[in-house]
């Protein structure tokens, strides 16, 4: 190849024009031996309010011819609970908890060398389009996103490749998000879902099973009618999307994948580490011309092999010519060379909005275990953004009349430390089998697993965000998590491990860790005496009040808040309030969440107050100071 530096600037015109020429010489060739890829993605869906996977009530043809002549997987999972986690994942093919990016809306650096994957399509001469959702979760994501695709924007598509050019192009559809689902208001959902829909299309209120943890009354089944009408509202848009491939003559040469980027976005669902939070609908269809690249077959096709989110980045580059990059883990499921199933898969839960939570799972398909390392809080804990819902507000005054039967009310009550479901006979995940002598060694099993995926994956969701948003001043937490000096796992994951276990044993074994010299032990020492009761802790009120002027503010806040729940101890109360008045973000998000969970709020009220009226609030910390003061009977608008 000649030097550039010796070209002339119309040597160097013509050669570009010869480059030109040849690329669109060989695009058809291009296009006939690599496939088209189009990802159709909605959002906030679980399976099971889908035809194709067995609900009878549900209208979703569109999604339903899909699955009739394609690939349909039972086994599909989230690696995250909320959108912003679970496509962070997507995006990079890399795990939330290895990358750091589990908290929603965090934007913590990532390394240089971790791209958005459509990046190694377009070294392979795809055209790569986004129509338009982003969200990843990252810092400089407008600079990650322009690297990544040729357009990002609402007016993005295949149309404007090379001709002959293949092209990979996403189109997200929201009519089937949880603002509309729940969150918005119902008359906001009647002018943008039901008056959308034909007579005809509407599912109305008496059409449809209610799941068994909802009370089953008329003012639930308005409120749950918003499910289907929004699911029913995304199947005529997927249709819309088809009928325009058909039209550019592309049907017979594009891959076309379906998906949803986690679980329904209602309560118990969205934000919660079980299957109906990570599950989702997946279905491949595949042309006449490349039917050879599904290893199962086509036409209606049904497989239980497990993926999840790490998988498709490889699995795209893998389809589209390129290879794979050695950081991304996942495996490649569908091509010439697939990689061997998984026998298990590890997802995760971590905040969401301003409700801190961190939670573990693994699943084989049939079973998920899932292990709760903050269990004081309920499935149904407080984030501002489903408290704000028509459903929420119902379920919460059905509770407080003693309407709900033992299930339902569970979901209000403080979490067991590990949940495990047979999710394949007990799709609502309503018998938890952790003491049922006949699934302990399959619960054992489960137990290894994890602990071992989490050393395994040197866990870096295992530090505070106070201690994540430290890091991510100098160097990435993907980054640092490597350096066993300084993330001791083994070390740090010892004491979390404790944390969520009830006891006298556990609660002994966390009061020797109080005092020990790395405060990320001594965090997860304190933050699992929250979950004790203050009989199990009285002998230990002591070591606990003497945290509360630690050095490192995570644990000094934490103990704070036990000392405060469990002792009404006059000192801790001032340091809780001190700490909800913090600079610091985080700080002040951990201390007004744990008020969220305190029998005595009345102390609070004016410190929660002021610290809502603080201009430029953080978002989490304002939705946290709504959900306080909406629990003592105070509405924003009043002062």
């Amino acid at each position: 190849m000649m030097n550039n530096k010796f070209m002339t600037p119309g040597t160097q015109g013509i050669l570009n024009c010869l480059l030109i020429l040849l690329f669109l010489s060989c695009g058809d060739v291009l296009g006939q031996n690599r496939p088209n890829i189009l990802w159709v993605t909605i959002e906030d869906t679980s399976p099971q309010f889908i035809g194709c996977y067995g609900n009878k009530d549900a209208r979703t043809p569109e999604i339903d011819k899909l699955a009739l002549k394609g690939v349909r997987f039972e086994n599909a999972f989230s690696t995250g609970t909320v959108c912003s986690s679970s496509r962070s994942t997507i995006i990079t093919g890399v795990h939330t908890f290895e990358m750091g990016t589990g908290h929603q809306r965090s934007a913590y650096p990532i390394p240089d060398f971790i791209k958005g994957f459509p990046y190694f399509l377009k070294q392979q001469g795809y055209y790569v389009s986004n129509n338009s959702k982003t969200d990843y979760n990252i810092a400089n994501a407008d600079e990650f996103t322009n690297e990544a695709w040729h357009e990002s924007s609402n007016k993005a598509g295949w149309w404007k490749r090379q001709p002959g050019q293949p092209f990979f192009s996403v189109f997200n559809i929201a009519d089937s998000h949880q603002s509309r689902t729940m969150t918005n208001s119902y008359e906001w959902y009647q002018k943008n879902v039901l008056e959308r829909l034909s007579p005809e299309q509407r599912i109305a209120e008496d059409e449809f099973k209610m799941p068994p943890f909802y009370n089953d009354t008329p003012e639930m089944r308005k409120h749950f009618a918003r499910v289907y009408n929004s699911i029913k509202l995304t199947d005529v848009r997927i249709g819309e999307i088809l009928r325009w491939l058909e039209q550019d003559n592309l049907r017979d040469s594009t891959i076309i994948f379906f998906y949803a980027d986690h679980g329904e976005g209602i309560p118990r669902c969205k934000a919660n580490g079980i299957n109906l939070g990570y599950r989702v609908p997946f279905v491949v269809w595949f042309p006449e011309m490349y039917k050879h690249l599904s290893p199962w077959g086509t036409g209606g096709v049904v497989t239980d092999e497990l993926i999840d989110f790490k998988d498709l980045a490889p699995t795209l580059i893998h389809l589209t010519g390129g290879i794979v990059p050695e950081y991304m883990k996942g495996r490649v499921f569908i091509g010439d060379k697939v990689a061997d199933p998984a026998k298990y898969i590890e997802l995760s839960t971590d905040r969401v909005d301003n409700g801190i939570d961190l939670v573990r799972s693994i699943t084989d398909g049939r079973f998920i275990y899932s292990r709760n390392y903050m269990p004081f809080m309920p499935q149904f804990r407080y984030i501002n953004y489903f408290e704000i819902g028509d459903i929420s507000v119902q379920m919460r005054k059905d509770y407080g009349k003693g309407y709900l039967n033992a299930m339902q009310k569970s979901i209000f009550s403080e979490r067991p430390t590990e949940y495990l479901y047979d999710i394949e006979n007990d799709i609502w995940e309503t018998r938890n089998l952790v003491d049922d002598p006949e699934y302990r060694k399959i619960l054992l099993a489960m137990r290894k697993q994890l602990e071992k995926r989490i050393l395994g994956s040197r866990d870096v969701l295992f530090l505070p965000e106070y201690e994540m948003a430290s890091i991510s001043k100098n160097e990435t937490p993907y980054e640092y998590r490597m350096d066993n000096k300084r993330f001791s796992v083994k070390k740090i994951y010892k004491a979390a491990s404790l944390s969520g276990s009830r006891g006298d044993e556990a609660a002994r074994r966390q009061q020797k860790l109080l005092k020990n010299s790395n405060k990320i032990v001594r965090y997860w020492a304190i933050t699992g005496m929250r979950s004790q009761s203050a009989k199990c802790i009285k002998a230990y009120k002591d070591d606990i009040l003497g945290l509360i002027d630690d050095e490192y503010p995570p644990v000094a806040v934490t103990a704070a808040a036990v000392a405060s729940h469990n002792f009404d101890h006059a000192d801790a109360k001032i340091k809780l309030a001190e700490s909800c008045k913090s600079k610091n973000k985080d700080i002040a998000l951990m201390a007004v969440n744990f008020l969220l969970y305190q029998d005595n709020k009345d102390d609070f009220i004016e410190v929660v107050k002021s610290v809502y009226k603080v201009p430029n609030q953080d978002n989490s910390v304002k939705s946290a100071c709504k959900d306080f003061l909406s629990i003592v009977g105070l509405k924003t608008s009043e002062y």
